[in-house]
């Protein structure tokens, strides 16, 4: 999605540079320090190429995290993450993350980060950082779903399809161009909604060769803000799919509005390699809003994450045009 104002269905723009490969995010989360203007830190990175008007949300997120995660302290551990994307943020441009540090207590520090572009706030957020302590434990099960060798890839999956705003760049990105291969249950909602029109889905997501390092993070930290990069693709799908509404349904707008993220445990390392299901559903849609639930299981059910985003759903056609 992208954040604060770009339609996802639109097909306009650049379509995938890196094809196949996980470089896009590698690039998307590769910061350069630079002067701050407002708080105590500063980090630049440029936001990658994506097949609608406007910057995909995920870079935000990810750019914050990974700005976030070069102040914390030494044995503290991102565990969650609140943001607000305020202004739609322009492909190819730098956005400057200006960190500022509000506090750093015995087991918890606090970071406020705030995207700059073009000499405007774009994206805020608050990030807090845990020691951990021992305590007791409750690990949800990850729901049943089909292996994802038996599912067809995004890329197969278009291969043979077209229609609405679809075009040959949207194509390519999303069956490419997006660091991560990915494969739905019950079927995608590209084109049509493919499958029932339930509050519920699931995708298997795998980055399409294995993550490379990134100057300023640890591995541990890399694969966190590999998760919060990735989260934002189809966190809206299962309110989408339940309303019947296709990403290249024509006069489909979509754009991020607010997102949170709470990161239950560090990937163990090679575990973000390998497939993740992300299970989501819907839980509310009105107004023009719609909220998506989602959490990520390592592919033997480790729960290792829960994200719920708010987006604008804009549908200028007649309800029940096709």
């Amino acid at each position: 999605m992208s954040g604060g104002g770009g339609a996802e269905g639109d097909g306009g723009g650049a379509g995938g540079g890196r094809a196949g490969t996980s470089a896009v995010f590698t690039e998307a989360v590769t910061l350069k320090e630079t002067e701050a203007e407002h708080f105590d830190l500063a980090f630049s990175a440029v936001t990658q190429p994506c097949p609608w008007p406007k910057a995909y949300g995920g870079d935000l997120v990810a750019g914050a995290a990974a700005a976030a995660m070069r102040s914390a302290p030494e044995g503290k551990s991102l565990h969650s993450m609140h943001s607000y994307f305020m202004r739609p943020a322009e492909i190819g441009a730098a956005v400057r993350y200006e960190v500022e540090l509000l506090r750093d207590g015995r087991g918890y520090s606090t970071r406020q980060v705030r995207g700059f572009q073009n000499g405007k706030p774009v994206y805020v957020a608050l990030a807090s950082f845990a020691a951990g302590e021992p305590g007791g434990e409750y690990l949800p099960a990850a729901p049943e779903a089909p292996a994802p060798e038996t599912l067809p890839s995004s890329a197969a999956y278009l291969a043979e399809r077209s229609g609405g705003t679809m075009t040959g760049q949207s194509k390519e990105y999303w069956g490419h161009g997006r660091s991560f291969d990915m494969r739905h249950v019950p079927g995608p909602v590209y084109l049509t909604v493919d499958g029932e029109r339930t509050p519920h889905q699931a995708i298997w997501v795998r980055p399409f060769d294995a993550l490379r390092p990134v100057e300023g993070l640890d591995r541990a930290q890399r694969d966190l803000a590999a998760l919060a990069y990735v989260c934002d693709y189809t966190i809206l799908e299962p309110v989408l799919r339940v309303l019947g509404l296709p990403w290249a349904r024509p006069g489909l707008v979509t754009a991020s509005l607010d997102h949170a993220m709470w990161f239950h445990r560090v990937p163990d390392e090679g575990v973000l390699d390998d497939w993740l299901l992300y299970a989501q559903e819907a839980g509310h849609a009105a107004a023009g809003r719609g909220v998506g639930q989602g959490r990520f299981f390592t592919r033997d059910g480790v729960h290792l994450a829960t994200v719920v985003q708010e987006g604008m759903l804009r549908d200028s056609r007649p309800h029940g045009a096709s």
